[in-house]
C-alpha cells in the first residue's frame, strides 16, 4: 500500500493514494491553513469508521441479516500536549434493517473491532476506544 501527499499552497496538499484517488488535506487557520480540505487527523478518524463499517457490512451479508443502510459516528478526544495523540475514541454504529437480530449486530461489531478492523486495532494501541450501536427496523418495502 502507498500513499502520496504534495505540497499545493500554504500547508493546503493533495493526498494520492497507490489506488488512484485524491483528496485535498489542510491545516487549521492557527497553522496556516485556509480550511480548503480535510485535517489529517480527521481522516485518520475516518479511515477508521470506513473501516469498522465494511466489516460490520460483511459480517451481516454472511449472517444473512438485511441491512438497509449503516452509518458509523466517530468521536475522539486527543492529549492536550503534543504529540496530540487520540487519547478516547467512541465508535456509534447505527444500523438500519428489517428484522435484524441484536446478537448478529452485537457479534459483527465486536468481531471488528477485536479482530478484523486494522486501523481500529491499530488506533488502540494509544486510545481506549468504545464500541456501541443502535437498531433502526426499517419497514417492509
Amino acid at each position: 500500500m502507498k500513499a502520496r501527499v504534495k505540497l499545493l499552497e500554504g500547508v493546503s496538499m493533495v493526498a494520492e493514494a497507490g489506488s488512484g484517488h485524491a483528496v485535498v488535506l489542510d491545516g487549521a487557520p492557527e497553522i496556516g491553513g485556509r480550511n480548503l480540505g480535510f485535517r489529517p487527523m480527521e481522516m485518520l478518524l475516518m479511515g477508521l469508521a470506513g473501516c469498522s463499517a465494511l466489516d460490520v457490512i460483511n459480517i451481516l451479508a454472511k449472517a444473512r441479516q438485511k441491512l438497509t443502510d449503516l452509518s458509523v459516528e466517530v468521536e475522539a478526544e486527543r492529549a492536550p500536549t503534543e504529540p496530540k495523540v487520540f487519547t478516547k475514541i467512541q465508535v456509534h454504529f447505527v444500523v438500519s434493517g428489517k428484522g435484524l437480530s441484536e446478537s448478529h449486530v452485537r457479534r459483527a461489531v465486536e468481531l471488528s473491532a477485536e479482530k478484523y478492523c486494522s486501523a481500529s486495532i491499530m488506533l488502540g494501541k494509544t486510545a481506549e476506544i468504545s464500541h456501541d450501536f443502535e437498531i433502526v427496523e426499517t419497514g417492509s418495502h
